[in-house]
């Protein structure tokens, strides 16, 4: 009977391109987007370009991050698009309501932080269905993913709600030194979120369970605890993004606002170099294929391409992607 060799010339060879690719290729790819964008996209070097791209790119980074996290434990979130209607969809009921408009400054509070909690609830619900009653994440997230847009729309009455309050909008049109407020919370969250994978006891269990969950766990790591902040840490992070897109409009439709979200999240996170086995938590990868993602939808629309396209150019990254990490791992 033959053995076959285990770490054979081509295998080799196909984990080594693997690891170029997978380090390199994204920033590659930008590099390459941006050539293209100079060359055929009108008034792609204005600021007022950077400024729009910088607006849509934050929400779909902020979104990512978690997602990163989720997937670096080896789970998945597909409600947080539907956690990010919700929590657009409380502000302005808050600002609409008779707390809101017989005490302005309680009103603005609670509309910064009721959202908030609405989303953790929503994480706390997801991970509490994948750690304590096993559910798969793919199925767990998957009821919010169902039920939470209607919730939103209940409280909406399915109709657009509305709302003005200056302080509120600063966190989707405010500037901070000429540039975006939301460009700037992103890269906050991002640092802080960088350092708590890097540099905390938290971080180092997180990847422990994406790398080995069992393993983990003989180990005396806190899997149930882990696993459920990673949840609520990523529907935090939806309803920021949440937030943002009504703060931006002004408004709050329950039927759009975050829609198609997850696709974007995760697009952005295996781009990012998150391996979908879990064991890997590239924060400013996220970031980076969050830009790519924005720029593909960018580069397509801006052309005249329709946005459908836009749809089918993103799974096919998606599966560029996973196929640089099986090179990567020497399995394809």
């Amino acid at each position: 009977m033959t053995v076959q060799a285990a770490n054979t010339p081509l295998e080799r060879r196909g984990r080594t391109a693997g690891a170029l690719l997978s380090t390199f290729g994204g920033l590659a790819a930008f590099f390459v987007l941006i050539a293209i964008n100079i060359a055929i996209t009108p008034n792609f070097l204005e600021l007022q370009t950077l400024f729009v791209n910088i607006s849509q790119v934050a929400t779909i980074a902020i979104v990512a991050v978690g997602m990163t996290l989720v997937i670096a434990t080896g789970g998945i979130d597909l409600s947080v698009g539907a956690v990010m209607a919700l929590s657009g969809a409380l502000a302005p009921l808050i600002f609409n309501s008779s707390l809101g408009v017989a005490y302005p400054a309680v009103g603005l509070v609670a509309a910064f932080v009721l959202p908030l909690v609405a989303a953790a609830l929503c994480g706390l619900f997801n991970g509490a269905l994948v750690t304590f009653l096993r559910v798969q994440p793919i199925i767990a997230t998957l009821i919010l993913f169902i039920s939470g847009r209607g919730i939103a729309q209940v409280l909406t009455n399915g109709n657009l709600q509305t709302f003005s309050n200056p302080h509120f909008s600063v966190l989707g049109t405010g500037r901070v030194l000429g540039l975006p407020f939301q460009g700037w919370l992103t890269l906050i969250i991002a640092i802080v979120i960088f350092f708590l994978v890097r540099r905390t006891v938290f971080g180092r269990y997180l990847l422990a369970i994406g790398g080995n969950e069992q393993a983990a766990k003989l180990a005396g790591a806190p899997v149930r605890k882990v696993k459920i902040a990673v949840y609520m840490i990523c529907s935090v992070l939806a309803g920021i993004a949440g937030m943002i897109v009504v703060a931006i409009n002004s408004a709050s439709d329950a039927a759009r606002n975050g829609n198609l979200m997850e696709l974007d999240a995760i697009a952005a996170a295996v781009v990012g170099g998150a391996l979908l086995q879990g064991g890997r938590a590239p924060i400013f990868g996220a970031i980076l294929g969050a830009m790519i993602i924005q720029l593909v939808k960018y580069t397509l629309l801006a052309n005249g391409v329709e946005d459908e396209v836009a749809l089918i150019a993103k799974a096919g990254i998606i599966v560029v992607a996973v196929y640089v990490q099986q090179l990567r791992a020497g399995t394809a």
